[in-house]
């Protein structure tokens, strides 16, 4: 146990990218001896993502993005940003909080801004390679600026920067072996496989693209997660007679996910990196192309750099292209391998560890 047990407020939630590494972090300030409770948005996204980590304590609070500056919706922005800053200064003040880390996103801002009020420590996490507008704000009222990639430091000229990696969840940390995990999924552990995830921002084009490609490589199995809205759609776009595509609208267990992996197609969002980059996993990026500042471009760009993975933009893909990209990648032993290993020097393999010792440090 710390020396001083602290009590500690994880701001987290939004997208998985936001509330995956906050569990991380509570995970590990709760096995150091704290107290911690985590604060998440009143989004469906979060209810279900956190509903399996029972042994942590979650208040959710309303997320308040920030519209355009000249636009009318700034009124009730700011009215949604006072009640919402009101509540979390009540929550910390009912726990007894010694100190407030926000994860990223707009949920991030009300609770770091009523810490700063309440004269306590604050902190906030950035992933990205090009952070975003929410973190570049709440930035003001933090001690210190915690980035997952070294590549956004000239962002935050006015503040005390260092960089510690993203966290990555507990679960990542010892995955089972490819036999157990395939046993659970139903899939064979000898095939060559591909696993495909979207993330929660959206991924229709991606997931057709998919569909498409996989019909072309027989002796491929693709492990495919869809996300909640899209499941229907994709289940109806494959023939019964596809043996080699199991299609899944959520994955609660991304570790077995992870396990039976030998390429992963993914979006290019922070967290998902740091996991793949943590587990040494060979990816075939695909960025979001709606993200905010093209960030999750730029971030793909530093794996690519680094010979850690491949990139399409979506916008130049079809089924073709990527049914060609995989068949590049997959039938090219030496570039996989080689892939994995500098996947997993890509990353911070004690992330979650360097930002808990900062906030202990104070």
């Amino acid at each position: 146990m710390n020396a001083r047990e602290m009590k500690l407020v994880v701001a987290c939630g939004g997208t998985g990218g936001h509330l995956f590494p906050g569990v991380a972090v509570a995970q590990e300030l709760k096995r150091r001896g704290h107290q911690v409770r985590l604060l998440i948005s009143e989004k469906k996204v979060d209810a279900q993502a956190s509903s399996k980590y029972g042994d942590l304590d979650f208040d959710s609070v309303p997320a308040v993005a920030k519209p355009a500056t000249l636009s009318p919706k700034m009124i009730p922005f700011l009215w949604k940003l006072w009640k919402t800053k009101v509540q979390c200064r009540n929550i910390l003040k009912q726990f007894g909080a010694d100190a407030v880390i926000g994860m990223g996103g707009f949920t991030s801002l009300p609770p770091v801004m009523a810490a700063k009020q309440l004269g306590l420590r604050a902190y906030v996490h950035d992933s990205n390679a090009v952070p975003g507008r929410a973190n570049r704000m709440t930035a003001k009222w933090c001690d210190k600026v915690l980035l997952g990639m070294g590549e956004a430091k000239s962002f935050f000229p006015n503040s005390e920067v260092e960089v510690t990696g993203t966290p990555v969840r507990e679960e990542m940390q010892q995955l089972p072996s490819r036999a157990e995990a395939a046993a659970r999924l139903d899939i064979d552990p000898e095939k060559q496989t591909v696993m495909v995830m979207g993330g929660s921002q959206g991924a229709k084009q991606l997931n057709s693209l998919v569909v498409e490609a996989a019909s072309g490589m027989p002796s491929i199995q693709f492990v495919h997660v869809t996300g909640n809205f899209d499941y229907e759609r994709v289940c109806g776009l494959i023939s019964e007679q596809t043996s080699n595509h199991k299609v899944m609208a959520f994955c609660e267990q991304m570790a077995d996910l992870y396990a039976v992996a030998d390429l992963a197609v993914i979006r290019s969002g922070a967290s998902s990196l740091s996991e793949i980059s943590y587990l040494g996993i060979a990816s075939l990026l695909v960025p979001y192309p709606y993200a905010a500042d093209d960030h999750q471009t730029k971030n793909a760009e530093v794996f690519v750099k680094a010979g850690a993975a491949s990139m399409l933009q979506e916008s130049e893909m079809d089924g073709g292209v990527l049914l060609a990209e995989l068949n590049a990648l997959l039938s090219d032993e030496e570039r996989l391998e080689k892939m994995k290993k500098m996947s997993h020097a890509a990353g911070v393999q004690d992330a979650t560890a360097q930002v808990c010792n900062v906030i202990e440090a104070g």
